[in-house]
């Protein structure tokens, strides 16, 4: 494959951008259905993110336009490549798989542009996607054997044994997890996520990804989950699986992730089951014998959604000062106790974070629903924080963000 894109390839991609603002939703709806004819391409991804909410075929219109718009200056995307390096990790997608991508891709800008798609802008799209696919390939091959070499560490899908099961609010269950081979497990970065294969009887095996609440160690991993009211798989989890089921899961991956030990001030800000990945960072700084003050404010319903609070309080309690826990309940119910369950009636507000976190200095976590980060990943800016220090998770292709 070129080491770069030719200029004409760049200047014809370039020339697709109207084309891909008016039909990009079109053609990546079209690549979809052409790719997952093939069933074992179908199984290689989150079904969840495409028929049952439709927000993939989205999510990689915008990634698309973005490569086209950016095709000459590619340093912007570094980011956007990293992300989707990681998630295709933990999907287990590998170099094998890209051929059938790039025939359903441009199958699919034939099919929606007709004409328009003579074969110079076909061939163009065709050296474009396989540069990019190589760079995808080469970081995800050095992701995969960073992972096999790791102690602890595997490669692939590796059976766990869910070792407890716990319910933590009345739609948040916890599960600790543990190698069904009784081996260790890979030190996660405080963030990062697991990726299931979940073999729901009567159906197609599915893909999902749960974030890691427990902090980095090397014995057992955490998720905590929250049952969705139309989703199959968190239904499951909390109905039918009990301890000493076993579950096949991928390594830990992921970007957002506490990068080590803080040297500013950290605000750790959630909404809902968003606080799980935070929680991982909470436990991991506050292990550290010494580092910045750490915030933790969190937001949800009341007292019956609420979960893994007394944990929360419990690490403040002992970290002589180093952590403050601040938790919101949009709606108390009589039994929610101000001061003890939590500390603020209503949401979270900008206004809130002005006067009560340092914006000037801290470097932000988020996570939560859409509307959540919407709010706060954009206010923050207003506020005067920089992006550099706005770091955000997005339960869903992140992409979504953007094309919302």
């Amino acid at each position: 494959m070129p080491r770069s894109l030719s200029q004409q390839t760049i200047s014809l991609v370039k020339a697709t951008v109207p084309a891909l603002e008016a039909h990009g939703l079109a053609i990546t709806r079209r690549m979809y259905e052409r790719m997952f004819q093939n069933e074992a391409i179908r199984d290689l991804f989150n079904q969840s993110h495409h028929g049952e909410t439709g927000s993939q075929p989205k999510a990689l219109a915008v990634a698309v336009l973005a490569y086209a718009r950016n095709i000459d200056n590619l340093g912007v995307l570094t980011a956007a490549v990293e992300r989707i390096a990681q998630k295709h990790v933990g999907l287990n997608i590998l170099a094998e798989h890209y051929p059938f991508v790039a025939e359903a891709l441009l199958g699919a800008i034939q099919d929606v542009l007709g004409e328009a798609a003579t074969p110079e802008i076909l061939a163009a799209w065709g050296e474009a996607y396989w540069f990019l696919a190589d760079l995808l390939i080469g970081r995800e091959t050095q992701i995969y054997e960073e992972h096999a070499r790791a102690p602890g560490g595997w490669k692939g899908w590796r059976d766990f044994t869910v070792q407890a099961k716990t319910q933590d609010s009345e739609i948040i269950t916890s599960f600790i997890l543990v190698p069904a081979d009784g081996g260790a497990v890979l030190r996660h970065r405080p963030g990062q996520y697991l990726t299931f294969w979940l073999e729901i009887p009567g159906r197609p095996p599915l893909k999902r990804n749960y974030s890691i609440s427990s902090a980095p160690g090397d014995t057992h991993y955490r998720i905590t989950v929250k049952r969705e009211p139309m989703g199959v798989a968190s239904n499951w989890l909390h109905d039918a699986v009990q301890p000493g089921a076993r579950l096949k899961v991928a390594a830990p991956a992921g970007e957002f992730f506490l990068p080590g030990r803080p040297e500013r001030p950290v605000v750790l800000l959630s909404g809902g089951v968003g606080q799980t990945p935070l929680m991982s960072m909470l436990r991991e700084v506050a292990a550290m014998p010494s580092s910045a003050p750490v915030q933790f404010v969190h937001g949800t319903l009341s007292g019956a959604t609420h979960a893994l609070g007394a944990e929360a309080r419990a690490l403040a309690a002992a970290s002589a000062g180093r952590i403050a826990v601040t938790t919101f309940y949009e709606c108390p119910r009589p039994e929610d106790r101000p001061g003890r369950d939590y500390d603020q009636a209503g949401r979270i507000t900008l206004d809130w974070l002005r006067t009560q976190t340092p914006v000037g200095e801290a470097e932000y976590y988020l996570c939560g629903p859409r509307e959540f980060l919407h709010a706060f990943a954009g206010g923050l800016v207003t506020l005067g924080v920089p992006a550099a220090r706005i770091h955000y998770e997005f339960f869903g292709p992140a992409d979504e963000l953007l094309a919302a």
